[in-house]
Protein backbone atom coordinates (compact mmCIF):
# COMPACT_ATOMS: atom_id res chain seq x y z
CA UNK A 1 0.00 0.00 0.00
CA UNK A 2 2.79 2.42 0.93
CA UNK A 3 4.65 1.56 -2.26
CA UNK A 4 1.54 2.22 -4.34
CA UNK A 5 0.96 5.59 -2.68
CA UNK A 6 4.61 6.52 -3.18
CA UNK A 7 4.43 5.62 -6.88
CA UNK A 8 1.23 7.63 -7.39
CA UNK A 9 2.80 10.59 -5.57
CA UNK A 10 5.88 10.47 -7.79
CA UNK A 11 3.75 10.35 -10.95
CA UNK A 12 1.56 13.24 -9.79
CA UNK A 13 4.60 15.32 -8.83
CA UNK A 14 6.11 14.74 -12.28
CA UNK A 15 2.84 15.77 -13.93
CA UNK A 16 2.69 18.92 -11.80
CA UNK A 17 6.32 19.72 -12.56
CA UNK A 18 5.75 19.52 -16.31
CA UNK A 19 2.39 21.32 -16.43
CA UNK A 20 3.28 24.19 -14.13
CA UNK A 21 6.76 24.64 -15.59
CA UNK A 22 5.04 25.36 -18.90
CA UNK A 23 2.34 27.54 -17.32
CA UNK A 24 5.01 29.65 -15.63
CA UNK A 25 6.24 30.70 -19.07
CA UNK A 26 2.87 32.23 -19.95
CA UNK A 27 2.65 35.75 -18.56
CA UNK A 28 -0.51 36.67 -16.72
CA UNK A 29 -1.40 33.14 -15.59
CA UNK A 30 -2.65 33.96 -12.10
CA UNK A 31 -1.69 31.32 -9.54
CA UNK A 32 -5.16 30.98 -8.04
CA UNK A 33 -6.91 30.68 -11.40
CA UNK A 34 -4.62 27.90 -12.64
CA UNK A 35 -3.75 26.02 -9.44
CA UNK A 36 -7.24 25.70 -7.96
CA UNK A 37 -9.00 23.91 -10.85
CA UNK A 38 -6.09 21.60 -11.68
CA UNK A 39 -5.53 20.61 -8.04
CA UNK A 40 -9.27 20.12 -7.66
CA UNK A 41 -9.29 17.68 -10.57
CA UNK A 42 -6.51 15.67 -8.91
CA UNK A 43 -8.53 15.52 -5.67
CA UNK A 44 -11.82 14.59 -7.33
CA UNK A 45 -10.15 11.86 -9.39
CA UNK A 46 -9.44 10.07 -6.12
CA UNK A 47 -5.72 10.66 -5.66
CA UNK A 48 -4.46 9.75 -2.16
CA UNK A 49 -3.86 12.74 0.13
CA UNK A 50 -0.11 12.11 0.02
CA UNK A 51 -0.19 12.36 -3.77
CA UNK A 52 -2.30 15.51 -3.67
CA UNK A 53 0.17 17.22 -1.37
CA UNK A 54 3.19 16.14 -3.44
CA UNK A 55 1.40 17.41 -6.54
CA UNK A 56 0.73 20.82 -5.00
CA UNK A 57 4.27 21.27 -3.68
CA UNK A 58 5.67 20.41 -7.11
CA UNK A 59 3.24 22.86 -8.70
CA UNK A 60 4.30 25.71 -6.40
CA UNK A 61 8.02 25.25 -6.95
CA UNK A 62 7.88 24.73 -10.73
CA UNK A 63 5.46 27.63 -11.34
CA UNK A 64 7.58 30.07 -9.36
CA UNK A 65 10.81 28.97 -11.00
CA UNK A 66 9.69 29.36 -14.60
CA UNK A 67 7.74 32.57 -13.94
CA UNK A 68 11.20 34.14 -13.74
CA UNK A 69 11.71 33.55 -17.47
CA UNK A 70 9.23 36.09 -18.90
CA UNK A 71 10.00 38.43 -16.00
CA UNK A 72 13.76 38.50 -16.62
CA UNK A 73 13.96 37.98 -20.38
CA UNK A 74 10.89 39.85 -21.65
CA UNK A 75 10.12 42.47 -19.03
CA UNK A 76 6.59 41.24 -18.34
CA UNK A 77 5.56 39.62 -15.02
CA UNK A 78 5.11 35.87 -15.26
CA UNK A 79 2.31 36.07 -12.69
CA UNK A 80 1.14 38.15 -9.74
CA UNK A 81 4.05 37.12 -7.51
CA UNK A 82 6.60 38.26 -10.10
CA UNK A 83 5.33 41.85 -10.16
CA UNK A 84 7.54 43.16 -7.29
CA UNK A 85 10.65 41.92 -9.14
CA UNK A 86 10.04 43.94 -12.30
CA UNK A 87 12.14 46.96 -11.27
CA UNK A 88 15.35 45.05 -10.52
CA UNK A 89 14.86 42.69 -13.48
CA UNK A 90 14.34 45.72 -15.73
CA UNK A 91 17.59 47.30 -14.55
CA UNK A 92 19.61 44.17 -15.37
CA UNK A 93 17.85 43.82 -18.72
CA UNK A 94 18.75 47.40 -19.64
CA UNK A 95 22.35 46.61 -18.67
CA UNK A 96 22.32 43.68 -21.11
CA UNK A 97 22.34 41.05 -18.35
CA UNK A 98 18.87 39.47 -18.28
CA UNK A 99 20.51 36.04 -18.14
CA UNK A 100 22.15 37.04 -14.84
CA UNK A 101 18.78 38.12 -13.43
CA UNK A 102 17.24 34.82 -14.49
CA UNK A 103 19.94 32.67 -12.90
CA UNK A 104 19.81 34.57 -9.61
CA UNK A 105 16.02 34.36 -9.43
CA UNK A 106 15.87 30.64 -10.19
CA UNK A 107 18.69 29.78 -7.76
CA UNK A 108 17.05 31.84 -5.02
CA UNK A 109 13.75 30.06 -5.62
CA UNK A 110 15.30 26.62 -5.20
CA UNK A 111 16.99 27.52 -1.91
CA UNK A 112 13.94 29.35 -0.55
CA UNK A 113 11.66 26.37 -1.15
CA UNK A 114 13.84 23.85 0.65
CA UNK A 115 14.31 26.22 3.61
CA UNK A 116 10.58 26.89 3.90
CA UNK A 117 9.34 23.30 4.14
CA UNK A 118 10.94 22.27 7.47
CA UNK A 119 10.58 25.76 8.95
CA UNK A 120 6.86 25.86 8.14
CA UNK A 121 6.33 22.44 9.71
CA UNK A 122 8.06 23.60 12.90
CA UNK A 123 5.83 26.68 13.13
CA UNK A 124 2.77 24.52 12.42
CA UNK A 125 3.76 22.22 15.29
CA UNK A 126 4.11 25.21 17.63
CA UNK A 127 0.66 26.54 16.65
CA UNK A 128 -1.16 23.19 16.55
CA UNK A 129 -2.34 23.35 20.22
CA UNK A 130 -4.52 26.31 19.19
CA UNK A 131 -6.19 24.34 16.39
CA UNK A 132 -9.47 23.68 18.23
CA UNK A 133 -9.78 27.34 19.20
CA UNK A 134 -9.38 28.50 15.61
CA UNK A 135 -11.87 25.90 14.38
CA UNK A 136 -14.46 26.89 17.01
CA UNK A 137 -14.28 30.59 16.20
CA UNK A 138 -13.59 30.29 12.47
CA UNK A 139 -16.53 32.51 11.45
CA UNK A 140 -15.40 35.38 13.67
CA UNK A 141 -11.77 34.90 12.62
CA UNK A 142 -12.65 34.98 8.92
CA UNK A 143 -14.67 38.16 9.45
CA UNK A 144 -11.85 39.93 11.29
CA UNK A 145 -9.37 38.73 8.68
CA UNK A 146 -11.61 40.01 5.88
CA UNK A 147 -11.66 43.47 7.47
CA UNK A 148 -7.90 43.46 8.03
CA UNK A 149 -6.93 42.17 4.59
CA UNK A 150 -9.58 44.33 2.93
CA UNK A 151 -8.17 47.49 4.45
CA UNK A 152 -4.65 46.53 3.37
CA UNK A 153 -5.75 45.73 -0.19
CA UNK A 154 -5.86 48.22 -3.07
CA UNK A 155 -9.55 48.79 -2.41
CA UNK A 156 -8.94 49.99 1.16
CA UNK A 157 -12.19 51.43 2.58
CA UNK A 158 -14.28 50.26 -0.38
CA UNK A 159 -13.25 46.66 0.31
CA UNK A 160 -14.27 46.99 3.96
CA UNK A 161 -17.62 48.63 3.15
CA UNK A 162 -18.48 45.84 0.71
CA UNK A 163 -17.87 42.98 3.16
CA UNK A 164 -21.46 42.69 4.43
CA UNK A 165 -23.10 43.27 1.01
CA UNK A 166 -20.90 40.55 -0.48
CA UNK A 167 -21.73 38.22 2.43
CA UNK A 168 -25.42 38.71 1.64
CA UNK A 169 -24.79 37.97 -2.04
CA UNK A 170 -22.94 34.75 -1.19
CA UNK A 171 -25.60 33.59 1.26
CA UNK A 172 -28.46 34.63 -1.03
CA UNK A 173 -27.10 32.70 -3.99
CA UNK A 174 -26.30 29.79 -1.67
CA UNK A 175 -29.90 29.62 -0.40
CA UNK A 176 -31.32 29.83 -3.93
CA UNK A 177 -29.06 27.07 -5.24
CA UNK A 178 -29.73 24.91 -2.16
CA UNK A 179 -33.50 25.25 -2.60
CA UNK A 180 -33.21 24.08 -6.22
CA UNK A 181 -30.65 21.29 -5.76
CA UNK A 182 -31.52 20.33 -2.16
CA UNK A 183 -27.82 20.48 -1.29
CA UNK A 184 -25.24 23.16 -0.59
CA UNK A 185 -22.68 24.08 -3.23
CA UNK A 186 -19.08 24.86 -2.35
CA UNK A 187 -16.80 24.11 -5.30
CA UNK A 188 -18.88 26.31 -7.61
CA UNK A 189 -18.45 29.29 -5.28
CA UNK A 190 -14.71 29.20 -4.78
CA UNK A 191 -14.08 28.42 -8.45
CA UNK A 192 -16.09 31.52 -9.32
CA UNK A 193 -13.98 33.60 -6.95
CA UNK A 194 -10.77 32.10 -8.37
CA UNK A 195 -11.48 32.91 -12.03
CA UNK A 196 -13.27 36.22 -11.47
CA UNK A 197 -10.46 38.51 -12.70
CA UNK A 198 -9.86 36.27 -15.74
CA UNK A 199 -13.54 36.16 -16.70
CA UNK A 200 -13.94 39.93 -16.45
CA UNK A 201 -11.11 40.44 -18.94
CA UNK A 202 -13.07 38.34 -21.44
CA UNK A 203 -16.32 40.16 -20.61
CA UNK A 204 -14.64 43.51 -21.21
CA UNK A 205 -13.36 42.27 -24.57
CA UNK A 206 -16.89 41.16 -25.50
CA UNK A 207 -18.48 44.50 -24.57
CA UNK A 208 -18.70 47.13 -27.29
CA UNK A 209 -18.51 50.01 -24.80
CA UNK A 210 -15.68 48.54 -22.68
CA UNK A 211 -13.64 46.93 -25.47
CA UNK A 212 -11.53 50.05 -26.19
CA UNK A 213 -9.91 49.58 -22.75
CA UNK A 214 -8.20 46.39 -23.91
CA UNK A 215 -7.91 47.01 -27.66
CA UNK A 216 -4.39 47.48 -29.04
CA UNK A 217 -3.51 48.98 -32.40
CA UNK A 218 -0.27 47.06 -32.85
CA UNK A 219 1.30 43.82 -31.72
CA UNK A 220 3.67 43.71 -28.76
CA UNK A 221 7.37 43.48 -29.62
CA UNK A 222 9.91 41.83 -27.32
CA UNK A 223 13.69 41.68 -27.63
CA UNK A 224 15.25 38.53 -26.19
CA UNK A 225 18.90 38.37 -25.22
CA UNK A 226 20.96 35.45 -26.60
CA UNK A 227 21.62 32.38 -24.47
CA UNK A 228 24.78 32.56 -22.40
CA UNK A 229 25.83 29.45 -20.55
CA UNK A 230 28.62 29.71 -18.00
CA UNK A 231 28.51 26.21 -16.52
CA UNK A 232 28.98 22.59 -17.48
CA UNK A 233 26.24 20.00 -17.35
CA UNK A 234 22.49 20.46 -17.00
CA UNK A 235 22.09 21.14 -13.28
CA UNK A 236 24.27 24.01 -12.00
CA UNK A 237 24.77 24.28 -8.25
CA UNK A 238 22.52 27.14 -7.02
CA UNK A 239 25.02 27.93 -4.24
CA UNK A 240 27.67 28.55 -6.90
CA UNK A 241 25.33 30.73 -8.97
CA UNK A 242 24.78 32.91 -5.89
CA UNK A 243 27.49 34.45 -3.76
CA UNK A 244 27.78 33.39 -0.12
CA UNK A 245 26.19 36.65 0.97
CA UNK A 246 23.30 36.19 -1.46
CA UNK A 247 22.74 32.60 -0.33
CA UNK A 248 22.62 33.79 3.28
CA UNK A 249 20.16 36.54 2.34
CA UNK A 250 17.91 34.04 0.57
CA UNK A 251 18.00 31.69 3.55
CA UNK A 252 17.30 34.49 6.02
CA UNK A 253 14.40 36.03 4.12
CA UNK A 254 12.90 32.58 3.49
CA UNK A 255 13.10 31.87 7.22
CA UNK A 256 11.41 35.17 8.15
CA UNK A 257 8.69 34.94 5.52
CA UNK A 258 7.89 31.35 6.49
CA UNK A 259 6.78 32.60 9.91
CA UNK A 260 4.44 35.33 8.63
CA UNK A 261 1.78 33.02 7.23
CA UNK A 262 -1.07 35.51 7.60
CA UNK A 263 0.40 38.28 5.45
CA UNK A 264 0.19 38.94 1.73
CA UNK A 265 2.75 36.91 -0.28
CA UNK A 266 3.19 39.79 -2.71
CA UNK A 267 3.68 42.21 0.17
CA UNK A 268 6.25 39.95 1.84
CA UNK A 269 8.11 39.52 -1.46
CA UNK A 270 8.35 43.27 -1.89
CA UNK A 271 9.28 43.86 1.76
CA UNK A 272 12.04 41.24 1.83
CA UNK A 273 13.46 42.59 -1.44
CA UNK A 274 13.61 46.07 0.03
CA UNK A 275 15.24 44.72 3.20
CA UNK A 276 18.00 42.95 1.26
CA UNK A 277 18.46 45.85 -1.16
CA UNK A 278 18.83 48.39 1.65
CA UNK A 279 21.74 46.38 3.08
CA UNK A 280 23.57 45.91 -0.23
CA UNK A 281 25.90 48.45 -1.84
CA UNK A 282 26.13 49.00 -5.59
CA UNK A 283 23.20 48.91 -8.01
CA UNK A 284 24.27 45.63 -9.65
CA UNK A 285 24.75 43.80 -6.35
CA UNK A 286 21.53 45.31 -5.01
CA UNK A 287 19.52 44.14 -8.04
CA UNK A 288 20.93 40.60 -8.14
CA UNK A 289 20.72 40.08 -4.37
CA UNK A 290 17.18 41.44 -4.19
CA UNK A 291 16.00 39.26 -7.08
CA UNK A 292 17.46 36.11 -5.54
CA UNK A 293 15.85 36.85 -2.18
CA UNK A 294 12.51 37.89 -3.65
CA UNK A 295 12.08 34.78 -5.76
CA UNK A 296 13.05 32.72 -2.73
CA UNK A 297 10.26 34.46 -0.82
CA UNK A 298 7.72 33.68 -3.55
CA UNK A 299 8.43 30.02 -2.83
CA UNK A 300 8.66 30.26 0.96
CA UNK A 301 5.45 32.26 1.41
CA UNK A 302 3.42 29.89 -0.74
CA UNK A 303 4.80 26.81 0.98
CA UNK A 304 4.48 28.20 4.52
CA UNK A 305 1.04 29.75 3.98
CA UNK A 306 -0.17 26.37 2.77
CA UNK A 307 1.48 24.14 5.36
CA UNK A 308 0.99 26.13 8.59
CA UNK A 309 -2.82 26.51 8.49
CA UNK A 310 -3.20 23.04 6.93
CA UNK A 311 -1.15 21.20 9.57
CA UNK A 312 -2.00 23.37 12.59
CA UNK A 313 -5.68 24.23 12.06
CA UNK A 314 -7.21 22.43 9.08
CA UNK A 315 -8.99 25.58 7.95
CA UNK A 316 -7.72 28.09 5.36
CA UNK A 317 -6.40 31.01 7.41
CA UNK A 318 -3.87 32.59 5.04
CA UNK A 319 -4.06 34.32 1.64
CA UNK A 320 -2.50 31.30 -0.08
CA UNK A 321 -4.71 28.80 1.75
CA UNK A 322 -7.74 30.82 0.69
CA UNK A 323 -6.49 31.05 -2.88
CA UNK A 324 -4.23 28.61 -4.73
CA UNK A 325 -4.24 25.97 -1.96
CA UNK A 326 -8.01 26.06 -1.54
CA UNK A 327 -8.57 22.51 -2.82
CA UNK A 328 -6.33 21.05 -0.10
CA UNK A 329 -8.77 22.33 2.53
CA UNK A 330 -12.15 22.22 0.85
CA UNK A 331 -13.04 20.01 -2.13
CA UNK A 332 -16.45 18.46 -1.40
CA UNK A 333 -17.30 15.67 -1.19
CA UNK A 334 -13.68 14.55 -0.71
CA UNK A 335 -12.31 17.28 1.59
CA UNK A 336 -14.22 19.69 3.82
CA UNK A 337 -13.17 22.43 6.22
CA UNK A 338 -16.45 22.51 8.18
CA UNK A 339 -16.30 19.96 9.73
CA UNK A 340 -12.57 19.53 9.24
CA UNK A 341 -11.95 16.46 7.09
CA UNK A 342 -9.02 17.17 4.82
CA UNK A 343 -5.25 16.72 4.72
CA UNK A 344 -5.13 18.03 8.30
CA UNK A 345 -6.89 14.90 9.56
CA UNK A 346 -5.70 12.45 6.90
CA UNK A 347 -1.93 13.01 7.13
CA UNK A 348 0.60 13.07 9.95
CA UNK A 349 3.26 15.82 10.20
CA UNK A 350 5.93 13.37 9.03
CA UNK A 351 3.82 12.71 5.90
CA UNK A 352 3.84 16.41 5.08
CA UNK A 353 7.62 16.41 5.37
CA UNK A 354 8.20 13.27 3.29
CA UNK A 355 5.74 13.95 0.48
CA UNK A 356 6.36 17.68 0.49
CA UNK A 357 10.06 17.01 0.07
CA UNK A 358 9.26 14.48 -2.65
CA UNK A 359 7.25 17.06 -4.58
CA UNK A 360 9.94 19.72 -4.23
CA UNK A 361 12.76 17.41 -5.32
CA UNK A 362 10.90 16.21 -8.41
CA UNK A 363 9.88 19.74 -9.36
CA UNK A 364 13.47 20.91 -8.91
CA UNK A 365 14.74 18.12 -11.16
CA UNK A 366 12.30 19.21 -13.87
CA UNK A 367 11.94 22.99 -13.63
CA UNK A 368 15.44 24.01 -12.53
CA UNK A 369 17.49 22.54 -15.42
CA UNK A 370 14.71 23.44 -17.85
CA UNK A 371 14.81 27.10 -16.75
CA UNK A 372 18.60 27.25 -16.74
CA UNK A 373 19.21 25.57 -20.10
CA UNK A 374 16.16 26.15 -22.30
CA UNK A 375 14.69 29.46 -21.13
CA UNK A 376 15.14 31.37 -24.38
CA UNK A 377 13.99 28.57 -26.69
CA UNK A 378 10.91 27.92 -24.58
CA UNK A 379 10.05 31.63 -24.44
CA UNK A 380 10.24 31.99 -28.22
CA UNK A 381 8.01 28.94 -28.68
CA UNK A 382 5.42 30.20 -26.18
CA UNK A 383 5.30 33.71 -27.64
CA UNK A 384 4.98 32.48 -31.23
CA UNK A 385 2.67 29.50 -30.80
CA UNK A 386 0.60 29.97 -27.63
CA UNK A 387 -2.31 32.42 -27.49
CA UNK A 388 -2.81 33.85 -23.99
CA UNK A 389 -6.54 34.38 -24.52
CA UNK A 390 -6.85 30.71 -25.49
CA UNK A 391 -5.20 29.69 -22.21
CA UNK A 392 -7.63 31.90 -20.26
CA UNK A 393 -10.55 30.43 -22.19
CA UNK A 394 -9.30 26.91 -21.50
CA UNK A 395 -9.21 27.47 -17.74
CA UNK A 396 -12.62 29.11 -17.70
CA UNK A 397 -13.98 26.13 -19.64
CA UNK A 398 -12.33 23.77 -17.15
CA UNK A 399 -13.94 25.64 -14.27
CA UNK A 400 -17.38 25.46 -15.89
CA UNK A 401 -16.98 21.68 -16.30
CA UNK A 402 -16.03 21.30 -12.62
CA UNK A 403 -18.94 23.43 -11.43
CA UNK A 404 -21.30 21.45 -13.70
CA UNK A 405 -19.95 18.28 -12.09
CA UNK A 406 -20.96 19.60 -8.68
CA UNK A 407 -24.33 21.17 -9.42
CA UNK A 408 -25.28 20.82 -13.08
CA UNK A 409 -26.53 23.94 -14.85
CA UNK A 410 -27.21 25.59 -11.48
CA UNK A 411 -23.60 25.05 -10.41
CA UNK A 412 -22.28 26.58 -13.63
CA UNK A 413 -24.62 29.57 -13.28
CA UNK A 414 -23.48 30.07 -9.69
CA UNK A 415 -19.84 30.05 -10.81
CA UNK A 416 -20.51 32.50 -13.63
CA UNK A 417 -22.52 34.83 -11.36
CA UNK A 418 -19.93 34.85 -8.59
CA UNK A 419 -17.05 35.25 -11.04
CA UNK A 420 -18.73 38.25 -12.68
CA UNK A 421 -19.29 40.10 -9.40
CA UNK A 422 -15.91 39.21 -7.90
CA UNK A 423 -14.03 40.05 -11.09
CA UNK A 424 -15.68 43.45 -11.50
CA UNK A 425 -15.00 44.40 -7.87
CA UNK A 426 -11.40 43.26 -8.24
CA UNK A 427 -10.87 45.05 -11.55
CA UNK A 428 -12.47 48.39 -10.76
CA UNK A 429 -12.46 48.70 -6.95
CA UNK A 430 -9.32 46.76 -6.06
CA UNK A 431 -11.13 44.25 -3.84
CA UNK A 432 -8.68 41.35 -3.83
CA UNK A 433 -9.55 37.70 -4.34
CA UNK A 434 -8.17 36.93 -0.86
CA UNK A 435 -10.72 39.26 0.73
CA UNK A 436 -13.49 37.63 -1.28
CA UNK A 437 -12.52 34.17 -0.05
CA UNK A 438 -12.45 35.41 3.55
CA UNK A 439 -15.94 36.88 3.12
CA UNK A 440 -17.23 33.66 1.56
CA UNK A 441 -16.03 31.54 4.47
CA UNK A 442 -17.26 34.02 7.06
CA UNK A 443 -20.54 34.92 5.31
CA UNK A 444 -22.71 32.42 7.20
CA UNK A 445 -21.48 33.72 10.57
CA UNK A 446 -21.85 37.35 9.47
CA UNK A 447 -25.44 36.96 8.32
CA UNK A 448 -26.66 34.85 11.25
CA UNK A 449 -24.72 36.56 14.06
CA UNK A 450 -24.37 40.18 12.98
CA UNK A 451 -27.68 40.55 11.12
CA UNK A 452 -29.72 37.84 12.85
CA UNK A 453 -30.94 36.42 9.54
Amino acid sequence: MVGEILLISIVLAVIAGVIFSLLGLISGTDETAVMVPITLIVVLLGAPPEGVFAFFMAAVLSKHLTHAIPTALMGIPGDTMATPMMEHAGFLRRMGMPHIALRKMISGGIIGAFVALPVALIFAWVLSPFGEFFQSYSGLIFTIAAIFIGYLSKGRLASVLLILPMAMIYQGISHISASVLEKNLSISFFLGIAIGPMLVDLLIASSRSARPQVTKSEMNTYNLAPDRKAWKGRFPNPFKVLTKKQSAAVGGTALISSATFGLSPVGMTSMMGELVGSRTKGQYNKATSSLAAMNGVTESTYIAETIIPLVAFGIPLSPVALGPAQALFNAPPVYTSDPVNNLHTLLQPIDFLIYGLLGLVIAALIAYPFSMNYARKATVLIMKKINQEAIIGMFIGLVIVLSFYEGGIVGSLVTFSIASVVGLLNKFLGMSVGVQFMIFYGSSWMITTLLGM
